[in-house]
């Protein structure tokens, strides 16, 4: 089985979520054009990232079907799946930094970030609130799962999609450029290219990153969305710093052939890690100093 993936690296205007879902209507017509199963938008896609004190006037119910613009993109989704990021608001006015996918005129799954990076140039803490699941879920390619951002910067979160049954991960980022390398290039995608071979290798699974480009409040983001297959091979890389489509195709069935090679999701001790982390949390374990 195949799954053909379209990676929209795309720029956006800060807070005029109409024109940006717009531009993701175009993009959809270009994927669907290509004959791709799938699009995947950056983090925040809908919104610009740098939104600090608008985040509640772009905000959205997603499960309110009145809403124009998730009315557009579901509606959309019955021509090819889509994975989106927006500011959603729950029923008691929290904000979240989340992705959805949508696949025939509905919302399948609903990820709320979860390591919200509050350091440096970083300031999502002071205005949203933190995800508090990690979850795989089925879709008509099998089952997967979405991070966001910082979320895969951190061991667990992959980890616990893997136990859960992913076989594809979707990583949506608005990762701005940080470091010189001499090239054309920034250091902060080199690091984040090492992260994902790496993960793919660990978990013997896809990993699919889509990343925004363009300028923002003094921010340089990088694009160079990025496709890995469960050997840690690299099936597609995007350009840097351009708004661009790019298609991946996935052979699933590396699944099968990588891991009857590499048997680490077989032979992975998940009652062991419970044990530890029981310890680990443990007041003897606290007591003893260790």
């Amino acid at each position: 089985m195949e799954l053909c993936v379209a990676l929209a690296q795309i720029n956006t205007m800060l807070g005029k979520v109409q024109e940006n879902c717009e531009k993701h209507l175009e993009y959809v017509e270009a994927a669907v054009a290509e004959n791709a199963d799938l699009i995947v938008f950056p983090e925040l896609s809908l919104t610009g990232y740098v939104l600090q004190d608008l985040a509640s006037a772009v905000a959205i119910q997603p499960y309110k079907i009145d809403h124009p613009v998730m009315r557009s993109l579901t509606e959309a989704s019955r021509k090819i799946d889509l994975i989106f990021g927006f500011v959603e608001e729950d029923e008691r006015n929290r904000f979240f930094i989340s992705s959805a996918y949508a696949s025939g005129g509905k919302i399948l799954h609903i990820h709320r970030k979860v390591y919200l990076p509050t350091y440096g140039l970083f300031d999502e803490g002071r205005f949203f609130a933190w995800g508090d699941s990690i979850r795989a879920f089925d879709t008509r390619f099998g089952r997967v799962g979405m991070l966001i951002c910082e979320d895969f910067w951190h061991a667990s979160p992959p980890y616990l999609l893997w136990l859960d049954g992913a076989d594809v991960f979707f990583l949506l980022s608005a990762s701005p450029g940080r470091g010189i390398t001499g090239k054309e290039e920034v250091e902060t995608s080199h690091w984040v290219d090492h992260i994902n071979q790496a993960y793919a290798s660990l978990f013997t699974s896809f990993v699919v990153h889509t990343n925004r480009v363009g300028y923002e409040d003094g921010l340089h983001f990088w694009g160079g969305a990025s496709v890995y297959d469960p050997n840690g091979k690299q099936i597609v890389r995007a350009p840097g710093n351009e708004e661009c489509l790019t298609i991946a195709t996935l052979d699933l069935n590396q699944l099968h052939r990588t891991r009857a090679r590499l048997p680490l999701l077989r032979d992975e001790r998940t009652a062991l890690v419970q044990q530890e982390l029981s310890w680990i949390l443990s007041d003897q374990h606290n007591q003893s100093g260790r």
